[in-house]
């Protein structure tokens, strides 16, 4: 479905869904860098996918369907084979007497209508719909956990597995392969990051961790738990007989719609083993800084540091903050076949051509800083450090910084200034740490709201009174007309925000996918002076901010302002 940015250009403009001062920018942008128009209106939050498809759609002359608010018969549905629904991103949503309507991404493919036609025997009226929209529906193939739940534990029940069979014919008993494929394919259809098997007394509840937050997928009998385990350590390549000691593994899974690499924990808990397995997508490419969140001069100041020859690039925050998915993100952006980019990692998340990734073992005396030590000898251009966790590590990282290399690590602190004194603490001398870091990020993730349910509203004076008792709003408000977030004067009471509803398509919770909120803090000559003095994080922070560095909390608030996300979470992820 192509349509020229001039055609998109003067529908926007004509129908006022656009104003003309806001997008001609945005044109006359995408036509020097020869993109698609809406790409980068979206990427600025200007539009919506819905939007851009919608506007597609009058265009070229075709009706436009939200399958998220579509109820869509199981009869209707399977009329198209689940294997060609994915394969073609097509799905039958509706019929009405001889004509079967059918939501694409591109209602020009005359070749499926064709093959729609003779395969139902019906007239085909193609609709258009978002991709967003023909993934949620492309899950109601799959039937839902419980039904498939209910199934296997029958079979369960009539092989039910005894304490002294064998290990290795448990974990492949058919029953106990599909129950793990099971749970493993629901957390790939939800997003989740994270998959908790967890044994009770009498059942085995099983969580996963969507967009952050830890939910109950479901619970099942106790009896389930030793085969569980035991596939899953067949899949890990760990030892089967060994109940006592904690053990780590991995293993990966393909299909035509994902490549999914599973890190797995595996701890002896009171009722017996306990399983984490995290899943990282080696699928999903094309992250940039933009869509990760970052915006104006912090984006700008990152951009010109990572491309310095030398010096130290650090990240902080929480754990499970993105720390490691934004270096990964600027790995990404720096490799070229002209420079060598190496890495010591514990341990290696993602797989990334051209990097010489090596994975820390402390047992064997390989620790961060052994490892690091060893790269120096090998002529890298760029390292990335996984963390920096004692004064060895870190005045090695500083040694390579001063010998001509670009360091980037991660570091535990809540505020990006708050990484200087952390340094100092750990034992290393401040005309160093000043000599060799060039920028610091902060960072935490937010939930972004659900586009297709988010519902607006306005604060009243007693909520902007609440407000007030945790942030300074007045500054909020002041870094927000600076960096184009509001227009100057508004109020707290006439700003137009966000909350979650909950709807079909991001499973009632209100929220779906996450971004991150940043605090980016460049190392300028004057801050350079104020570390090889000692000066207190504070000072440093209020001298960034007269510089114009945007706090994490003002950069979170743009978000809310921006609809990105709403001030609960900016709230939950801030608290100190």
């Amino acid at each position: 479905m192509k349509i020229e940015n001039d055609q998109l250009y003067d529908y926007l403009i004509e129908k006022k869904i656009v104003d003309e001062q806001i997008i001609a920018p945005v044109f006359v942008r995408a036509q020097r860098e020869n993109v698609q128009l809406c790409d980068i209106l979206m990427e600025e939050n200007i539009i919506d996918e819905t939007e851009c498809v919608k506007s597609f759609a009058a265009i070229l002359g075709y009706p436009f369907v939200d399958l998220a608010k579509e109820e869509i018969s199981s009869e209707i549905l399977n009329m198209i084979p689940e294997s060609v629904a994915k394969k073609s991103q097509v799905i039958a949503f509706d019929k009405e007497g001889d004509t079967l309507k059918v939501a694409m991404q591109d209602p020009d493919n005359l070749q499926m209508i064709d093959f729609l036609k003779k395969k139902t025997d019906l007239d085909i009226m193609p609709y258009v719909a978002t991709e967003d929209g023909i993934r949620f529906s492309l899950k109601q193939y799959t039937k839902s956990l419980e039904v498939e739940f209910g199934d296997m534990l029958k079979d369960e029940n009539e092989e039910k597995t005894g304490q002294e069979e064998d290990l290795v014919k448990i974990a492949e008993d058919l029953p106990i392969v599909r129950i793990v494929e099971t749970l493993i394919k629901h957390a790939i259809l939800e997003g989740a990051s994270d998959i908790h098997i967890e044994p009770q007394e009498k059942s085995v509840m099983v969580r996963y961790r969507v967009d952050g937050i830890l939910r109950q997928a479901m619970t099942l009998p106790k009896s389930t738990l030793s085969g569980i385990v035991a596939r899953i350590k067949v899949l890990s390549n760990l030892k089967l007989d060994e109940h006592r000691l904690p053990q780590d593994g991995r293993f990966k899974m393909e299909s035509d719609e994902y490549k999914i690499s599973f890190r797995v924990s595996i701890l002896p808990v009171f009722d017996g083993e306990k399983i984490v397995m995290r899943l990282l997508d080696e699928s999903s490419s094309g992250l940039t800084l933009e869509k990760m969140g970052m915006h104006g001069e912090a984006l700008e100041a990152i951009q010109r540091e990572i491309r310095k020859p030398n010096g130290m690039v650090l990240v902080t925050g929480p754990t499970g903050s993105g720390k490691t998915t934004t270096l990964y993100t600027v790995v990404d952006i720096l490799n070229s076949p002209e420079v060598n980019i190496s890495t010591v990692e514990d341990p290696v998340e993602y797989r990334m051509d051209s990097i010489n990734q090596t994975q820390v073992q402390s047992k064997i005396g390989m620790t961060f800083a052994a490892g690091l030590r060893s790269l120096l000898r090998q002529d890298p251009d760029i390292i990335m450090v996984g963390e920096i966790r004692d004064k060895e590590t870190l005045e090695i990282a500083i040694h390579a910084a001063m010998t001509g290399h670009l360091v980037l690590s991660t570091l535990h602190t809540n505020s990006a200034a708050g990484a200087i004194p952390r340094m100092v603490d750990m034992g290393v001398e401040p005309f160093l740490i000043a000599s060799t870091t060039n920028i610091v990020i902060a960072q935490r993730l937010v939930r972004r709201l659900c586009v297709e349910c988010r519902k607006s509203y306005k604060l009243d004076a007693k909520e902007v009174e609440t407000l007030e008792k945790s942030y300074d709003t007045d500054a909020i408000l002041e870094t927000l007309y600076k960096i184009g977030g509001l227009k100057s004067g508004t109020k707290w009471t006439e700003v137009e925000l966000f909350k979650p509803e909950g709807c079909s398509q991001c499973n009632n919770s209100g929220y779906k996918g996450r971004g991150g909120i940043y605090e980016v803090f460049e190392i300028t000559e004057e801050i350079e002076k104020m570390i090889t003095q000692n000066a207190t994080s504070d000072a440093m922070e209020k001298k960034a901010r007269e510089d114009g560095m945007v706090t994490m909390v003002e950069d979170g608030f743009y978000k809310v302002v921006q609809g990105f996300t709403s001030i609960e979470e900016v709230m939950r992820v801030t608290k100190e």
